[in-house]
């Protein structure tokens, strides 16, 4: 089974969480994550637009309520600021297809190189489950 990388240093190699961000790279890592997050609202947004149109009843309007609880926890569970966990974060939402590399461009070679082994982690991951 598929492991996370050790986040011991034990080779020299810079851990993931250690990764210093320039002041450049904050400015991209920001509009990225906002973009996807935007996106992702924009998702939410319009299915309870769709479901509340709906609502005839009051249990129509219960499954409104389980919906966005649902998804405010999902948003909250993937979307995490820190620095120490925006290369996961960012794997992930290239995995999902929430982000595009594209969208990444001006981040250092290292952090795209540890996006990528993460989104493709994922992705084998996602494959045994």
């Amino acid at each position: 089974m598929a492991s996370l990388p050790n986040p011991a240093n034990q080779d020299g190699y810079t851990t993931v969480r250690d990764l210093k961000w320039s002041h450049a790279e904050k400015i991209v890592a920001r509009k990225a994550f906002n973009q996807a997050l935007e996106r992702e609202f924009e998702v939410v947004i319009s299915e309870a637009k769709r479901m509340a149109a709906k609502i005839e009843q009051p249990s129509d309007l219960w499954e409104l309520e389980v919906y966005l609880t649902h998804s405010r926890k999902e948003i909250d569970r993937r979307y995490d600021y820190r620095y120490s966990m925006l290369i996961l974060v960012f794997g992930n939402l290239v995995r999902q297809g929430r982000l595009s590399e594209e969208e990444l461009h001006g981040l250092a070679e290292d952090k795209l190189a540890h996006i990528r082994s993460y989104a493709t982690l994922f992705s084998r991951l996602d494959s045994v489950a």
